[in-house]
């Protein structure tokens, strides 16, 4: 215990996790410049693979995918997860077998929950495609949206409510003037955190896209394109997503500073 309290110790351990989980992603990121079609080997400092990438109609498909999936199933997730944190929170005492069933999706491993929506669907002879994925993807995302917002209602104090409807107010005004207000940054920080989950979930989308190219999504080209091989081409790409994904999920932490529930 006593060398664990060692400030060097403890900063030479800090240091060593941090390399061992940032050099491989700074690597991917300077190799995204490298001017040679060589992984492993300097060549001199370009940028032509993120031009290589604008002229490939099959990534640009896919990103385009990607995209209406991230917006689409963010704006459901973000309505009815903000919806069901208003409703978790006020039923708190009562509702704990609803919680745990709302909250199932974060803990049930991506594959089981990948295989559980392909077999609904083939159950309902739904056709896959990019609305399969979508709707998987709000499934996904609702549970995530509706802890971030439900963290922020932990703090609201709800006589604060009761005295609006006492001064006159009606619902709406009370829930627009005086709810909205405070539920505003938890939402949206909700609604990046689903986007970001969206543009990097590659299980579920796999599993519920279908056949044909109509539905494929940015993830899912990665994953093609690499069993052919690691290209600067895939290193401009990944390094795209990254920054998109910390960028969200930065903006996402700034905007929540309540944590989620139960921390």
């Amino acid at each position: 215990m006593a060398s664990l309290a060692n400030p060097r110790l403890m900063l030479v351990i800090l240091a060593a996790v941090f390399a061992f989980l940032y050099v491989p992603i700074s690597v991917l990121v300077a190799l995204s410049f490298n001017e040679g079609g060589l992984p492993t080997a300097w060549t001199g400092f370009s940028t032509k693979w993120y031009g290589e990438l604008l002229r490939n109609g099959d990534i640009m498909s896919a990103a385009f995918n990607t995209l209406v999936v991230a917006l689409v199933s963010t704006a459901l997730a973000t309505l009815f997860g903000s919806l069901l944190a208003v409703g978790v929170e006020i039923r708190r005492r009562k509702g704990r077998f609803l919680e745990t069933i709302i909250f199932a999706p974060m803990i049930i491993p991506d594959i089981v929950l990948a295989i559980a929506l392909l077999s609904f669907f083939s159950l309902l002879n739904v056709t896959m495609g990019l609305h399969t994925v979508i709707l998987s993807h709000v499934v996904f995302n609702l549970a995530f949206v509706c802890s971030v917002v439900r963290a922020r209602l932990k703090t609201f104090d709800w006589s604060i409510v009761e005295a609006s409807t006492d001064l006159g107010a009606s619902m709406p005004v009370t829930l627009f003037r005086i709810v909205l207000p405070v539920m505003l940054p938890a939402i949206i920080a909700g609604a990046l955190l689903a986007f970001t989950l969206s543009v990097d979930e590659f299980i579920i989308a796999f599993f519920t896209a279908g056949a044909g190219r109509d539905s494929i999504t940015l993830p899912m080209q990665i994953f093609a394109m690499i069993r052919f091989g690691v290209t600067p081409e895939i290193n401009a790409l990944a390094t795209i997503v990254m920054a998109v994904s910390v960028v969200a999920l930065t903006l996402s932490q700034r905007l929540n500073r309540g944590g989620l529930p139960g921390q």
